[in-house]
C-alpha cells in the first residue's frame, strides 16, 4: 500500500526540520539556526498509533523575498502541499504572526485538504496565553507544540492520523519493493547533479541553480523506467573536509556519505566543460571505498568544443581514474536531456554485475585456464599455486582463492587476476573483491 503524505510548511526557522526529525525519529533533515537551510522538499517515513505515513520537509516560505533561491523554494513547498493528504502549517509562538504567515495562511485556506496549524516553540506546557493571536489566521484551533521537547506533538499527531484514516491509498507502495535499485548521484558542487536528477525523474523536485552548494539534503525519488524501479538520490556536492567551513554544509556531506553507503550504483557527475579535477578523484574514492558500482557521467558535454578537446578530457579520465577503471563513461547534457537515456542502460548493466553470482564450476574452469598459461609468482624456491576459487559474496562480488602461500600474492598479480576475471565474466561497472586463503 502507498503511504499517505503529510506536508510540513511554514516560513524559515520556525522549527519544521526539528519537528520532522522528532516525528520520524531520525536526524535525516538538517537542522540549523541559519535561515533557509532546507531548500528542496525531502521525504521521511513516520508512524503514529500504527498508522504509517510520509512526512515532507519543505524549505521556508518567504513571500516577499526574491533571492536566487526563494522562488524555487516557495514553489517546492507549494508543490508539496499539492501532493499531500494533510498539511501541517508551523508558525513561531515566540515571535508571533508576521506578513509571511498571513500570506501562506491565505493560500492554505483555499485548499480543500485538511490544514492543521501548529504553534511551535511553546516550551512551557499549559501556558496558552500566546495562542490567541493565531486564531486570526483563520485555520481553526491552533495546536501548541514544542518540537524540541516534544510537548503537544502527540495531540497534533492524533489529529493528523484521524484525517489519514480517511485517505484511500489503494495503489502499490514502490518503496517497499525489494527489487528496487538504489542510485546515488554524486559529484563535486555545481557539476549538474540536480539537473540530472530532474531529468531522470521527469520532475523539478531538486532545485537547480548555478550557485555551488544548492542541494544540502540527500533527496530520494522513486521512479519506474521500462518496468524497473529505481530510487534516485540527489546528494549534496562533496568537497574535501578542510574546505567545508559551514556546519550546514558538513551535515550535507554526512548525508551524502550515507546515501553512498546505501547505494547500489553511484553516478559520478563530472563537469565536462571543466574536465577532471582533484575533487572528482576524491569523490570517486569515497564511492570506491564503500564498494558500490559506479558510472562516470560526463555532464555539460555540449559545452566542450571540438573532438580534440573531448578526446583530451576522456584521456585524462582514463589516465587518472585507473583505481575505478571498471566504471564506464557516459557523456551527456542533463540540461537538454541529450543522451541521458544511455545512463539507464549503464545502470542496469552495472547493477547486473554488482549483484551477479557466478557458479563455482565456471570459476574453476576460469582458474584452470590461468594455470595453463603458467603465469604465477615466486619468491626464491617458493612458487604460488592456486588450488580453487569460489564466490563468497555479492554486492559487490567477493571471490576467495585458495592457494598454498597467500603471502606470495603481489598487488600486480592480484590486478592481473582481476583483469582476467573481468575479461571472462561481464563485470563492467562494479568493483570486485579478491581474498586469498591458505590451502595445503
Amino acid at each position: 500500500m502507498a503511504l499517505p503524505i503529510v506536508a510540513v510548511v511554514g516560513r524559515p526557522n520556525v522549527g519544521k526540520s526539528t519537528f520532522v526529525n522528532r516525528i520520524a525519529e531520525a536526524d535525516e533533515a538538517i537542522v540549523h539556526e541559519m535561515r533557509g537551510v532546507t531548500r528542496d522538499r525531502s521525504y521521511h517515513k513516520a508512524d503514529w498509533n500504527g498508522i504509517e505515513f510520509k512526512l515532507i520537509d519543505t524549505g521556508g516560505i518567504e513571500m516577499g523575498t526574491e533571492d536566487q533561491f526563494q522562488g524555487s523554494i516557495r514553489s517546492q513547498a507549494f508543490e508539496a502541499t499539492n501532493e499531500a493528504d494533510v498539511i501541517v502549517f508551523i508558525v513561531d509562538g515566540k515571535t508571533g504572526i508576521n506578513a509571511d504567515d498571513e500570506e501562506v495562511a491565505r493560500i492554505l485556506r483555499k485548499t480543500s485538504k485538511p490544514v492543521l496549524l501548529a504553534v511551535n516553540k511553546l516550551d512551557t506546557p499549559n501556558k496558552l496565553d500566546e495562542l490567541w493571536e493565531f486564531y486570526q489566521l483563520g485555520l481553526g484551533d491552533p495546536f501548541p507544540i514544542s518540537a524540541t521537547h516534544g510537548h503537544g506533538t502527540g495531540d497534533l499527531l492524533d489529529e493528523v492520523v484521524d484525517h489519514l484514516r480517511k485517505v484511500d491509498c489503494s495503489f502499490e507502495d514502490e518503496e517497499d519493493d525489494e527489487d528496487i535499485i538504489n542510485v546515488a548521484i554524486i559529484g563535486r558542487p555545481n557539476a549538474g547533479k540536480s539537473s540530472l536528477t530532474n531529468r531522470l525523474t521527469n520532475n523539478d523536485r531538486s532545485i537547480v541553480s548555478d550557485v555551488a552548494g544548492t542541494t544540502r539534503d540527500a533527496i530520494d525519488t522513486v521512479v519506474v523506467h521500462d518496468g524497473k524501479k529505481y530510487r534516485i538520490v540527489d546528494t549534496a556536492g562533496l568537497r574535501r573536509k578542510s574546505q567545508i567551513d559551514e556546519d550546514v554544509e558538513y551535515y550535507g556531506f554526512v548525508r551524502a556519505m550515507r546515501a553512498i553507503d546505501r547505494a547500489d550504483v553511484a553516478l559520478l557527475v563530472i563537469d565536462g566543460s571543466i574536465g577532471l579535477t582533484d575533487q572528482d578523484q576524491r569523490v570517486a574514492g569515497f564511492a570506491a571505498e564503500r564498494g558500490c558500482a559506479m558510472i562516470i557521467v560526463l555532464n555539460k558535454w555540449d559545452l566542450v568544443e571540438g573532438p580534440e578537446a573531448k578526446a583530451e578530457v576522456r584521456e585524462r579520465i582514463e589516465d587518472r581514474m585507473t583505481f575505478v577503471g571498471y566504471a564506464p563513461v557516459v557523456a551527456t547534457c542533463a540540461l537538454t536531456g541529450k543522451k541521458v537515456d544511455r545512463i539507464w542502460d549503464a545502470v542496469d548493466k552495472a547493477y547486473a554485475g554488482f549483484s551477479q553470482t557466478i557458479s563455482t564450476n565456471k570459476l574453476n574452469s576460469w582458474l584452470s585456464s590461468i594455470r595453463e598459461t603458467g603465469h604465477t609468482v615466486s619468491q626464491g624456491k617458493a612458487v604460488l599455486r592456486m588450488k580453487y576459487v569460489t564466490q563468497t559474496g555479492t554486492c559487490p562480488p567477493h571471490f576467495t582463492v585458495f592457494v598454498n602461500r597467500p603471502d606470495l600474492v603481489t598487488d600486480n598479480y592480484e590486478r592481473f587476476l582481476e583483469n582476467r576475471l573481468r575479461k571472462t565474466f561481464d563485470l563492467e561497472g562494479t568493483p570486485i573483491r579478491l581474498k586469498f586463503k591458505k590451502k595445503d
